[in-house]
């Protein structure tokens, strides 16, 4: 592991710290009137997500974990279990549903993610910031009930559960914000 001084910290820098791994969200170095300077910084927890406020004095020394990062297409699901493949080496990586986290709500066959590695453990998972998916199920829409902004609910060809307009039907394409979770707009 490089060891850098937190006055090389820098956005998106992966920090391996006491208790895991950190990506530094957002930092600013201060140099009070009195006393010696600091950096504070934000930092999520590549575990978990949480985002912490930590504050290290200026010039430490902090380990720097690096992450591998590859482009893996995700081919099929073989019971619990996600099978994707590196799409440099072919090679083919079984990865847990509690590795993907929320990924694996928007995961399609051949669609490609970003997995980072770290000491071959996966660390997280990247996904575009909305996909495309085919509505599965929902109720039809009643007629008249035009109310602003109404919506039903409809699982998509994921299993994903979420609201839609009442003019979405079965077998409609719909694009998805995958940070939050919202319906976006018709295909």
């Amino acid at each position: 592991m490089p060891a850098i001084t937190t006055n090389d910290l820098k956005n998106g820098i992966t920090l391996e710290l006491d208790n895991g791994l950190f990506t530094v969200v957002e930092f600013q170095h201060v140099k009070p009137g009195k006393g010696g300077a600091f950096v504070r910084t934000k930092i999520r927890n590549l575990r978990n997500g949480a985002v912490i406020d930590r504050t290290f004095n200026a010039g430490i020394r902090v380990e720097q974990a690096i992450l591998d990062k590859n482009d893996m297409q995700f081919l099929y699901r073989d019971g619990d279990d996600y099978i994707f493949m590196d799409t440099g080496t072919y090679d083919q990586v079984t990865v847990a549903p509690s590795s993907l986290g929320d990924a694996a709500n928007y995961l399609t066959e051949n669609m490609t993610a970003i997995i980072a590695f770290h000491n071959d453990t996966i660390v997280s998972v990247e996904i575009p910031a909305s996909v495309e998916l085919t509505v599965a199920e929902t109720e039809p829409g009643i007629q008249g009930d035009r109310v602003s902004g109404a919506r039903k609910p409809a699982t998509l060809e994921t299993g994903l559960v979420l609201q839609v307009p009442l003019f979405i039907n079965i077998g409609d394409k719909i694009k998805v914000d995958t940070r939050s979770g919202d319906y976006i707009t018709r295909v």
